[in-house]
């Protein structure tokens, strides 16, 4: 029996694990941690549950690819509940506008505040469909090593038919004139850890993701995702080691030839799938000896995604103006992304997005509001520094919280602040970066780092670091799609 060692037990790393363990692989998972599904991260405060990581979901049918590849249903394991209307979009003059995936709901509103964007709205799904089933299609699946991978036909079409060129900022004014609202389809740049102002419109498919296909919560909290992923991989016997760090990828022959933990056990394997983040878990694990392809000068010269400052609130009340996802924007926009990749700083007037999950369930805070507070925050400075005065800046968010109308101090129950220094420690992402890697540069939008190392026969890299990137669904499918590679090397 072939045996394979996963290194991280985030939702590549499972899916990978899956895919192996189908494939009749022995497979291994190192974890650092004590939980599965990485930045998808459980935390209890008091009586309050909270989902550190994904809070929103969507493809809900790529999870349910890797079930079935255990001869499970998703619906078996978990409730995968769609939301109606999902995102509550709060501009800075106190005009609210609800995302929806109801088309009919969202002209409606588009009709008070963008009458230009409510007769464009149908031409603008039209568009963000056709962008996503490109991608389906050309990009998704695929693993690319080099330029010659893009080199095709079929592939090079593909590629100038998704707006390579062309800014997502300017994209959405094609089709809405109102600037506030705009903010609100600017931002889904973030789900890329990215600015819109620069990143290409290419990315605009995710609106289709959240409007059109919609957007999803597991009851019981997202963390049933990869409490059902961990389920379903023991039960095609996969091993975990929950509180094993790896210390060294042992290299002979330009293959890895055993896995050395931290606590001085060895595992041999004939393949290594690694799901811990690449830029930050390559060159410590691996000798630059035996990785002249990505010597650390290579890796420094990727500019990391945005990073997140996250207060977590349990409050003694409930907010009913609060949905399930909301987000107060900030009266400039753009100065916060010049804030965040040009000048790597704290953004004074910042947009706060805010997860209130127990809107929809209220099994995970039966006394009141769990809030999920995020503001976007500049990666760690190269020394590994907070740029900012953490109590301070949460205190400037309540503030702002509390003159929009949330009343936050004096109904707290229980907080906690994680600041990207515990982002960076906890899940050993690169400059405390979330997303991997920005897609504020042509080259790293779509020419990510490989799948497969150059240097090392046997070494893959799945996670939101290579392709095809960042995102729940999209880290689960670099799992699969190199699951599938590496068994099909065996089957050849």
């Amino acid at each position: 029996m072939k045996k394979a060692v996963v290194i991280g037990a985030g939702l590549g790393g499972l899916s990978a694990a899956i895919t192996l363990a189908a494939e009749g692989f022995q497979v291994d998972v190192m974890e650092k941690n004590r939980h599965a599904g990485g930045k998808l991260m459980p935390v209890s405060l008091l009586d309050y549950h909270f989902d550190f990581g994904p809070n929103t979901i969507t493809m809900p049918q790529v999870f349910d690819r890797v079930f079935s590849k255990a001869g499970m249903r998703m619906s078996d394991v978990l409730n995968m509940k769609k939301l109606d209307v999902h995102t509550r979009n709060v501009f800075s003059d106190g005009t609210v506008f609800d995302f929806t995936s109801d088309s009919a709901a969202m002209k409606e509103q588009l009709k008070k505040i963008d009458p230009f964007a409510a007769q464009h709205y149908d031409e603008f799904l039209k568009e963000i469909t056709r962008l996503y089933k490109l991608s389906e299609t050309h990009f998704f699946p695929k693993m690319f090593e080099s330029f010659a991978d893009y080199l095709s036909p079929s592939l090079g079409t593909a590629l100038l038919k998704v707006r390579p060129l062309e800014s997502m900022h300017h994209f959405f004014g094609r089709y809405f004139k109102n600037p506030e609202l705009i903010k609100a389809f600017d931002r889904y740049a973030t789900y890329i850890g990215s600015s819109p102002y620069i990143s290409p419109a290419t990315f605009s498919m995710i609106a289709y993701l959240e409007l059109v296909q919609g957007v999803f919560y597991a009851e019981g909290g997202n963390v049933k995702i990869a409490e059902g992923f961990k389920a379903a991989a023991e039960k095609l016997g996969v091993r975990f080691h929950f509180g094993s760090k790896v210390k060294r990828l042992q290299v002979q022959n330009k293959k890895v030839s055993s896995v050395l933990l931290e606590d001085g056990r060895s595992f041999q394997a004939d393949e290594v799938i690694m799901n811990a983040d690449l830029l930050q878990a390559y060159p410590e694990l691996v000798d630059e000896q035996h990785r002249p392809g990505f010597k650390v000068s290579k890796r420094d010269s990727y500019q990391p995604s945005i990073s997140a400052f996250v207060i977590l609130a349990g409050l003694k009340k409930r907010h009913r103006e609060l949905l399930h996802h909301n987000v107060f924007f900030s009266k400039d926009y753009k100065e916060e992304f010049i804030d965040l990749f040009s000048e790597h700083r704290y953004s004074s007037d910042p947009t706060i997005y805010i997860s209130n999950s127990s809107y929809t369930d209220k099994s995970v805070s039966p006394a009141g509001d769990n809030l999920f507070i995020l503001v976007n925050a500049p990666a760690l400075t190269r020394e590994g520094e907070l740029a900012v005065d953490a109590e301070a800046y949460k205190e400037r968010i309540y503030d702002i919280l509390e003159a929009k109308g949330l009343e936050i101090r004096n109904a707290l129950a229980c907080e906690r602040v994680i600041t990207p220094l515990e982002i960076a420690d906890t899940f050993g992402a690169y400059r405390g970066a979330l997303y991997g890697i920005s897609a504020n540069r042509k080259m790293d939008a779509f020419l990510r780092p490989s799948n497969f190392s150059k240097d090392i026969r046997n070494l893959s890299f799945v996670g939101g670091s290579t392709h095809p990137g960042g995102g729940s669904p999209m880290v689960t499918l670099s799992g699969m799609n190199v699951g599938e590679a590496v068994a099909s090397r065996y089957r050849n």
